[in-house]
């Protein structure tokens, strides 16, 4: 009996400790919102550059004020042709990850991004080269290689920004660095350009995408934000220095003059 008595007033004490705490500290409340974005600088290099067409959308979901985990998937048409061969390459391709933002709530309330997201990628692709001519001694020989299917996947480090600027409505761009684990291909056979990784025929591939963002909030949660104890600053300590080296030299002036008059006394 005694014993039980002893849990409830701990747990009495324990509460009361997370209440008090819980004034002592400021509560703001985050809107968790799922996204639907578009990359907009594929389709408008095609104007520029017909041999490449790149087309890719997302649609990430808030899991606290800190994460949201993301689906990021797209299309690639490529083709390239010189004086001796030509090539053609499409697929598909899908990204999962996690992204963290790195601002503290009370700068982001759920309409400002600035953090890393890092992701696993897999595309699925089809390869050819219609037509490539080889010269040797006896001559020019051309040839094909006909259509085959591969798969590839890599990883990513994607750094970024996102910004509200409209009720529902955002912009933003990241960096991409990305890294082949398997290209499919093999050693001899590199494919030229892979759908949702880049160059083929490095291990190491960049990009720098822009989005438009559409946002749907979908459920509020409260966060709680310690204060911050103000710590001394050097002026403040050097104040407080100074006003105890002067107390200091007070005392000991006070000092000499009681032992002065004190020699004097004895003098006498």
């Amino acid at each position: 009996m005694w014993r039980t008595f002893k849990y409830i007033i701990s747990l009495l004490a324990f509460l009361t400790c997370i209440m008090i705490q819980a004034k002592a500290q400021d509560t703001i409340q985050i809107p968790l919102k799922i996204r639907a974005g578009l990359e907009v600088s594929g389709p408008v290099s095609y104007y520029s550059d017909k041999n490449i067409l790149n087309e890719e959308a997302y649609v990430s979901i808030d899991l606290d004020e800190k994460k949201s985990v993301l689906f990021d998937f797209g299309y690639l048409n490529f083709k390239y042709s010189q004086y001796n061969y030509s090539y053609l390459n499409k697929g598909t391709f899908i990204r999962a990850g996690i992204d963290f933002n790195l601002l503290k709530p009370e700068k982001s309330m759920g309409k400002y991004w600035a953090g890393i997201g890092l992701r696993y990628g897999l595309s699925r692709f089809t390869s050819e080269t219609p037509s490539f001519d080889k010269e040797n001694y006896w001559g020019t020989t051309s040839s094909s290689i006909p259509q085959k299917s591969y798969w590839s996947h890599f990883i990513e480090v994607s750094p970024g920004v996102r910004t509200e600027i409209f009720n529902h409505l955002s912009i933003g761009w990241s960096v991409s660095l990305r890294m082949l684990l398997y290209s499919g291909t093999g050693k001899d056979l590199k494919s030229i350009y892979l759908p949702g990784f880049g160059d083929g025929t490095k291990t190491i591939s960049t990009g720098l995408s822009y989005f438009i963002v559409w946002n749907i909030p979908y459920k509020k949660i409260n966060v709680i934000q310690k204060k911050e104890v103000k710590e001394e600053t050097d002026e403040d300590e050097d104040t407080n220095t100074n006003g105890t080296n002067g107390t200091n030299g007070t005392n000991n002036t006070n000092s000499t003059s009681g032992n002065n008059q004190q020699g004097k006394v004895i003098r006498r």
